[in-house]
């Protein structure tokens, strides 16, 4: 392609070298009659023209002296009555301007409804007028229209007969397009395809058509982005058939640029009111709704339910580590948020205590289903409340940073060797020897963690022998500082994470009645949920060596976050007989295991 436009780029410059003065100097008088009738013109109806064209010139009259002058006029809010009156009006209004310009002069003008009815009937001749001439004046919609033009041949080409229907979207045709906006749509019968899959076929063609509307807007010499639709028959007679609103829509308001005769047919039938949608597909788009606003809310709630409390709840254990305490429970955490920062250092004020429990108070509200509704407004008051909260949190790692200057380094490393075991204690059960080549093997080397982590936990361990040999610097202990909260933060995050993927391999759901549980096995206790709408009834057993569970006792939701919180949570979880007899004696023999729930 790039050789063609060098070439025809060549010739334009041969042609033009050729060029007579006479007729340089004939081009150039055209140019400035067509530049003149332009200003009076827009002077007059700069609202109503979308675009103005010089049009080549009739076959028969190539010799003639005659401009004919494209002008196309938006009458979209015109009243069909006044619609004839308008067009006498302005064609006498024309006339006249052309008149005082050069008699030679030939406007024809064009309602924009008036182009719309002849692809209606399939009169497609003056889209290609549209498409060889030359633009004088533009809103965007001519443009869009060449470009259209040029991007339905090349698929014509490349498809032929396959071609059934090459559509345009309503807003081509209300003059709002711009040049680098053009949405089309194309159908193509898929209905002999016999050597590839129907989603095998789609995909290249949306590829093949979208890549032709790039080039057909470099040909035509605009940025056309062209957002095309690409519909094999087969799925766009199922559409029909679904009720699928945006193929109404495409049928309601698109205008066919080229139709076989199958666009044109839906159409009228539409119209006509003779496309209903069957009571299978309005069943199932009153579903789709109901199911869509359940989705919302739960989106909504895991807002406030995981998000919002994670994003609090991760800075402060961050800041805990940084402190140099390990990463503990929810609850713990405001609690030593509190008592470190508030009450032993005072370095933060208590009323962001109070946000971060706040948080953690709904999180737990809205996991064991006391809240089950959440609105936009609620959520954007939180919002507010944890970004402000946030910000107090930066500042305290500020001041936690300032203050550690006068810590020594074997706190730093101290605290860094404990978060760092606590990562490889969750990827291997080996013993951990030499801890720096584990990380690198167990950690980065398999792409679990980024390698500037061991960069920093290597410079961790050289500045505690530095330290001890009296080799450090302020700057150097400084920059330590540094690299070790952005270590701790990222293994914090890494633990968090990973622990709680292994709380849910460690889960069994199942149903009774019309009750949902779950059951949490560590090691060798276990923790029974019995009814997932209440979780603030909890059980606990010791689980037997044959899988099964004994000596069930009431528990509560801290004593399972502290044994959660001793990481003995097994790397693989068994099934075993034993455990459907006793959920069985629990729930009843109807009790039910769910499987990948």
């Amino acid at each position: 392609m790039k050789k063609e436009e060098e070439n025809k780029e060549i010739m334009t410059e041969e042609e033009i070298s050729q060029i007579s003065p006479e007729i340089q100097k004939k081009l150039d008088e055209i140019k400035k009659t067509l530049e003149k009738f332009k200003e009076e013109v827009l002077k007059k109806y700069s609202k109503e023209i979308v675009g103005i064209e010089l049009l080549p010139p009739e076959k028969e009259k190539k010799k003639s002296q005659e401009i004919n002058i494209l002008i196309l006029i938006d009458d979209a809010e015109v009243q069909k009555v006044n619609k004839e009156a308008l067009k006498t009006k302005m064609e006498n209004s024309l006339n006249d301007m052309a008149k005082g310009i050069d008699k030679n002069i030939r406007p024809q003008p064009l309602f924009t409804s008036d182009l719309k009815e002849m692809c209606y009937d399939g009169k497609y001749d003056v889209l290609e007028l549209i498409a060889t001439g030359a633009l004088v004046h533009d809103k965007g919609m001519l443009s869009a229209l060449k470009a259209a033009e040029v991007h339905k041949d090349m698929a014509i080409k490349k498809f032929e007969k396959y071609v059934i229907s090459y559509v345009a979207a309503g807003s081509l045709f209300r003059g709002d397009s711009k040049p680098n906006d053009i949405d089309v749509y194309i159908i193509i019968d898929d209905t002999d395809v016999k050597k590839m899959s129907r989603a095998e076929l789609k995909d290249k063609l949306r590829a093949i058509i979208s890549d032709m509307g790039y080039t057909a807007g470099k040909i035509v010499g605009v940025e056309a982005q062209f957002h095309v639709q690409t519909y094999i028959l087969t799925d766009f007679w199922d559409s029909i058939k679904d009720a699928n609103p945006v193929i109404f829509t495409f049928l309601r308001d698109g205008v066919p640029l080229f139709d076989r005769g199958v666009f044109m047919p839906w159409k009228l039938l539409l119209q006509m009111g003779r496309i209903r949608p069957s009571p299978e597909a309005i069943d199932m788009n009153m579903d789709i709704g109901e199911k869509l606003i359940e989705r919302v809310k739960q989106k909504l709630l895991s807002v406030v339910g995981e998000d919002l409390f994670y994003a609090a709840l991760n800075p402060a254990q961050a800041a805990l580590m940084l402190y140099g305490i390990p990463p503990p429970t929810p609850k713990e955490t405001v609690k030593l948020i509190e008592e470190i920062f508030v009450k032993k250092e005072k370095m933060l004020e208590k009323k962001y205590v109070n946000t971060l429990e706040k948080i953690r108070v709904m999180f737990k509200d809205v996991e064991h289903g006391k809240i089950k509704d959440v609105k936009g407004k609620e959520i954007d008051m939180l919002l507010n409340e944890v970004d402000e909260y946030l910000k107090r949190i930066k500042k305290l790692f500020a001041q936690i940073e300032k203050r550690s200057e006068v810590k020594n380094v074997e706190e730093i490393y101290d605290t860094c060797m404990m978060v760092t075991r606590d990562a490889l204690r969750l990827e291997t059960q080996e013993k951990l020897t030499d801890v720096e080549k584990m990380f690198k093997e167990k950690l980065v080397d398999e792409g679990k963690l980024p390698e500037k982590m061991l960069s920093i936990l290597k410079d961790v361990i050289k500045a505690k022998k530095d330290f001890q040999a009296k080799k450090i610097t302020k700057q150097e202990i400084e920059k330590i500082n540094k690299e070790a909260r952005l270590y701790i933060k990222v293994l914090i995050e890494f633990i968090q994470r990973n622990r709680g993927m292994e709380v849910e391999r460690a889960k069994i759901r199942f149903k009774y009645e019309d009750k949902f549980g779950e059951v949490l096995l560590l090691d060798k206790v276990a923790f029974i949920i019995p009814n997932l709408e209440n979780r603030e009834e909890i059980q606990k057993a010791e689980v037997t060596e044959e899988g099964g569970l004994k000596e069930i006792k009431n528990s509560s939701q801290e004593e399972m976050e502290k044994e959660l919180a001793k990481g003995q949570i097994p790397s693989r979880v068994f099934i075993k007989e034993k455990i459907f007899e006793d959920l069985r004696n629990l729930f009843g023999k109807k009790v039910e295991i769910l499987i990948n729930y």
